[in-house]
């Protein structure tokens, strides 16, 4: 049966599976949020199975981040010009493959290497479905979809480790942690079906180029800030890893220079150049990255204490993030039905203080004696939860106020690719932090260290914050696309 064609789309007032191409575009994105957080609780079990080292764990973690950031604005663009259907397909097809090829990986080296195909894959997949949606629904349905959108995008990645302690604790016909990976198959190839069926074709644009060394530029300057984070700790920090983080940093700056080289000779940039000369919007892509570089990092260090520090097993230490994911969602919701109207920019420096505060108890509950339980830990944890999902809940929609209605999709996928790239650079970071202590200190130490760095980083989010936009961006048919596009986790 071949797809139906574009004429059945929502514009004219109603195609029929509309709503359930929705439900395959949740689904597939899903799978895509999820697997940035799902092998946080398989480290033990990657070391026994492949004798993974603790630098080989970031990158298993942070590589899926680091492609799906490096990729995003890349796939959007492919989605323009080769249509957002076909890219949808083979996003998820490479994706669906990769996912198996992964749970089949004899070496860590194999993994980390497909892992980085994984999230390659993820990056032409997920910008295509928020687009697809908008081509099939309108007005009120459209914004009941975004309104399903983020909030589960929000949890996404949130809840990424409970389920992937579930599955290597249920040791399915002793896969552990390969079904992990291999549960994305059948969801993947179900999907796949589906969605080959109902998605009308609607073809692309063949007048928009694509700035292959643009996205180049931005792949190799993302690499080239990650690598010297994952491995200048274990290795002392040398030169070259201080050489690259600064050419990494000088890579993004010709990427920006491009683009406006680029839109001045009449080309098609991979972002719009105008974005750049908004101050509150720049600021808000280093925000972005350095809140979940902060998150990210802290989610993962939360399951290395209870997993190395005191042997709980993968099911236990995914249920230790349990009071994470419930602080969030209350802060999620809190945030979204009262405090962003109220407190517009505000409330982005109410959530971290929330967040240093839970730190700071946590730091406090740390360092009680005796026996150690989870409850001992968990009021921090909660309150630390609470504040990051006040500010996830606003983040996004205030950063955008800061642009054009027509630059609000360009602007949302360089969001979203610098909020992926921080969480790889927060799992580099604070995985090292915890590792290079934990040996000689312990893992309460460690733990701590860590929130030390933790702390730095709210601290510094909250000051760039000041200069964000003072109101969120309002929610329309116009900038519908805004709620669907917050990840945190991924």
């Amino acid at each position: 049966m071949s797809s139906p064609t574009p004429h059945a789309s929502g514009s004219t007032g109603g195609y029929r599976w509309r709503w359930l191409i929705v439900a395959v575009m949740l689904t597939a994105e899903i799978m895509d949020l999820l697997d940035g957080t799902i092998v946080n609780v398989a480290g033990p079990a990657l070391e026994q199975s492949l004798g993974a080292t603790s630098v080989a764990l970031q990158w298993v973690i942070g590589g899926y981040a680091l492609a799906l950031g490096a990729g995003l604005i890349l796939g959007g663009r492919l989605g323009d010009r080769y249509g957002r259907r076909r890219m949808f397909l083979i996003g998820l097809a490479g994706f669906t493959l990769a996912s198996l090829l992964c749970a089949l990986a004899p070496t860590v080296g194999a993994l980390i290497a497909l892992r980085l195909v994984q999230g390659f894959a993820g990056a032409m997949l997920l910008p295509q479905g928020l687009g697809l949606m908008r081509d099939n629904l309108s007005g009120r349905e459209l914004a009941t979809a975004f309104g399903v959108f983020g909030p589960v995008f929000g949890l996404g990645g949130i809840v990424g480790p409970i389920l992937g302690g579930a599955l290597i604790e249920a040791d399915v016909a002793g896969l552990g942690w390969r079904s992990v990976f291999l549960v994305n198959v059948p969801i993947g190839v179900t999907a796949l079906i589906v969605a080959w069926r109902i998605i009308p074709r609607a073809p692309g644009n063949r007048a928009v180029t694509v700035d292959l060394l643009g996205a180049a530029t931005v792949a190799v300057s993302s690499a080239l800030l990650v690598l010297p984070l994952n491995e200048g700790q274990s290795q002392g920090w040398p030169l070259w890893t201080w050489l690259c983080m600064g050419t990494s940093v000088l890579g993004f700056a010709l990427f920006v220079l491009r683009q406006r080289r680029l839109a001045d000779r009449g080309g098609v940039p991979l972002v719009t150049p105008s974005l750049f000369r908004k101050t509150a919007y720049t600021v808000g892509l280093g925000g972005i990255a350095i809140f979940f570089a902060g998150l990210v990092g802290n989610q993962l260090v939360l399951t290395l204490f209870l997993q190395i520090g005191h042997r709980f097993s993968a099911g236990e230490a995914g249920l230790g993030n349990l009071p994470l994911a419930i602080g969030s969602a209350v802060g999620g919701a809190i945030s979204g039905a009262v405090l962003t109207e109220r407190l517009g920019r505000r409330v982005l420096q109410l959530g971290p203080l929330v967040q240093l505060a839970g730190a700071a108890l946590l730091w406090i509950e740390l360092g009680a004696g005796g026996a150690f339980s989870i409850w001992q830990i968990v009021p921090g944890v909660v309150v630390s939860g609470v504040g990051s999902g006040i500010v996830i809940a606003a983040l996004f929609t205030i950063i955008l106020g800061a642009v054009d209605g027509h630059e609000v999709g360009t602007a949302s996928g360089v969001l979203t690719a610098a909020q992926s790239i921080g969480s790889s650079a927060g799992v580099a970071v604070l995985g090292s932090v915890f590792f290079s202590t934990v040996a000689a200190d312990g893992a309460a130490q460690a733990y701590r260290s860590a929130l030390l760095v933790l702390g730095g980083l709210l601290v510094v989010f909250l000051l760039v914050s000041l200069l964000f936009p003072k109101d969120s961006r309002p929610t329309s048919e116009e900038s519908a696309s805004v709620a669907g596009e917050p990840a945190p986790a991924g």
